[in-house]
């Protein structure tokens, strides 16, 4: 997949390694030479000198056979022009950083199929992590009508030596929620859990809930004997 970059800030460049590391084209524009000559010889991508907003810069980069655009420029209506552009030039798959709440609409028309709220995402974060510090890693879906949490089992609580339909079957686990990933110990593969898979203490679970049963399905998980 070849993958078009604005931007060569940190999120930029750190969003440009993961994907080089997952095996995609990446190429980046930025107004910085400095910033570009890191990515190139550090990240080991393309890197395009110039305004992301340009659309002589964009063609040079390569903006008509681009799979797939992230617009993380400095300014959120910087974004929305490189949006606005990509769509124009065709790209079917367009993602952008947006700092103010008031780019959601117009990013959104402009043609952005993900749009992800660096401060949204940070509040959110951190909320979750001081109301519930045990679960390992919290992710929202659908503007927040459902959370996939991790976490791990304690050595001595209600759902130890229980199977996956034991637990899902109990009375006070919560309706609508499921056990999705099941990963026995830390160092071995997350795998998808069938009725049969007993839940071991030290181990981690994947669940998927709504957020009105947060705290029962902690609170289930981690209950005492």
């Amino acid at each position: 997949m070849y993958v078009l970059i604005g931007g060569a800030g940190l999120v930029g460049l750190s969003l440009a390694q993961k994907l080089v590391e997952l095996g995609h084209n990446v190429a980046i524009i930025d107004i910085n030479p400095i910033a570009c000559r890191y990515a190139r010889e550090q990240v080991g991508v393309m890197a395009f000198e110039g305004s992301a907003v340009s659309t002589e810069v964009l063609l040079e980069a390569g903006v008509r056979k681009a799979d797939s655009m992230a617009a993380v420029l400095r300014s959120d209506a910087l974004n929305l022009a490189m949006v606005t552009l990509a769509k124009h030039y065709g790209v079917s798959h367009i993602l952008s950083r947006m700092r103010h709440r008031d780019f959601a609409e117009p990013l959104r028309i402009a043609g952005a199929n993900h749009i992800i709220s660096t401060v949204d995402l940070a509040v959110s974060t951190m909320v979750n992590a001081i109301e519930y510090p045990q679960v390992e890693s919290m992710m929202h879906f659908e503007q927040g009508q459902i959370e996939v949490l991790k976490l791990s089992i304690p050595q001595s609580c209600y759902v130890v030596g229980r199977s996956v339909a034991e637990i899902v079957q109990d009375s006070q686990f919560p309706t609508g929620s499921l056990i999705i990933g099941y990963q026995p110990h830390p160092h071995e593969d997350l795998t998808i859990p069938n009725g049969g898979t007993v839940l071991e203490p030290g181990s981690t679970v994947l669940l998927v809930t709504k957020p009105g049963s947060l705290h029962q399905v902690v609170d289930f998980i981690e209950g005492c004997r």
